[in-house]
């Protein structure tokens, strides 16, 4: 058994960053979403690499190994809903994460901010990938309709589309190496995750004030620790609650139907969490404008931190003009939500 002295350097990185951390004395529940989302991202690694062993990434067995998994297999239908449901609630923290830190102004964090809306592309791209993997009627046609945008990039469009189907429409190629970056993105993200919490210990955290200096601050431990494990509590009896009596409500009832290249659905549309995405794209006429706009609606965030020197404001809450800009592109944004769910069809166009 070994035994550390204090000046041992894991020790000293221990107590540097957990325990001894200088942090602002009034932080709210609103600062545990990252936290949150960092334990839900080892739930997905863990499950992730469970699913795995009894996964086929095969055209012809990935959707009878999903149903070999949930039927036949110990825990296996615990496994999926965990792993599926998991996916809802990194969206859920994740959307709250962003509208705290527009909130309260934490993109004056500059890599601190960076670093997050780079994670929040890796998460898109995963949770995509991820759609696809069981091989249903949704996940089959899901695939199908949104690799086909990238055909609206000129003069490259169509050679990188049969480049990423490996093939003229999507198939087994498709599946395999879907399966395969979906399988490594978490453990990227694991590391950018790594690097987001170096650089907000170095910046330090933001605190409801926006106050920058002369912070009355609070070590880490035991202020935090306690109030952080009180949260993990509540935030897994709620997690298991909903995983076990609404897991397969959050699953498109289409997707249990096995793909079929010869049947499209009546009704197509993507996960919640992408549908104002969806409906941006289908109110645009145009293609190459429909694809701009939803790569637009994810690369705003990157303007709020061009410059060091050029912001216009240190954070929504100071203003009251500000702050109506604030809630109407929270409900701007549920609107789209609603509207993507919607069908495809007058008025809801």
């Amino acid at each position: 058994m070994f035994i550390f002295r204090k000046t041992h350097p894991l020790v000293k990185i221990v107590n540097s960053s957990l325990i001894d951390l200088p942090t602002p004395a009034n932080l709210s529940l609103n600062w545990n979403y990252g936290f949150l989302m960092g334990l839900v991202l080892l739930i997905q690694i863990l499950t992730g690499i469970l699913l795995a062993t009894r996964y086929s990434a095969h055209a012809d067995l990935a959707f009878n190994s999903i149903i070999y998994l949930v039927q036949d297999s110990n825990n296996g239908w615990l496994l999926r809903l965990l792993h599926s449901t998991g996916a809802t609630f990194f969206f859920i923290l994740i959307y709250l994460h962003i509208g705290r830190g527009l909130y309260y102004g934490s993109f004056i964090l500059r890599e601190v901010w960076t670093i997050g809306v780079v994670l929040l592309f890796l998460l898109v791209i995963t949770a995509f990938l991820g759609y696809v993997l069981p091989w249903g009627q949704i996940s089959y046609w899901g695939a199908t309709v949104i690799t086909n945008f990238v055909r609206a990039v000129p003069y490259i469009g169509t050679l990188v589309t049969e480049w990423i189907w490996g093939g003229y429409s999507v198939g087994n190629p498709t599946l395999t190496r879907f399966f395969t970056i979906h399988y490594l993105l978490p453990f990227v993200m694991l590391f950018i995750t790594i690097l987001h919490l170096f650089f907000l210990h170095i910046r330090g955290s933001s605190n409801p004030l926006g106050l920058r200096r002369n912070t009355y601050k609070v070590p880490f431990h035991v202020y935090y620790v306690i109030k952080d494990l009180l949260v993990i509590f509540i935030f897994i009896f709620i997690f298991m609650f909903v995983t076990l009596h609404f897991g397969y409500n959050l699953i498109d009832a289409e997707n249990f139907i096995p793909s079929n290249p010869l049947v499209t659905p009546i009704h197509i549309q993507p996960e919640w969490y992408f549908l104002f995405t969806y409906a941006i794209l289908r109110s645009i006429p145009n293609k190459l404008g429909g694809v701009f706009l939803i790569a637009s609606a994810f690369l705003v965030l990157f303007l709020f931190r061009v410059n060091r020197k050029i912001h216009l404001f240190r954070g929504f809450q100071y203003f009251p003009f500000t702050r109506f800009i604030y809630w109407r592109l929270v409900r701007v944004f549920l609107l789209l939500t609603w509207l993507g769910s919607c069908p495809a069809e007058s008025p809801y166009v």
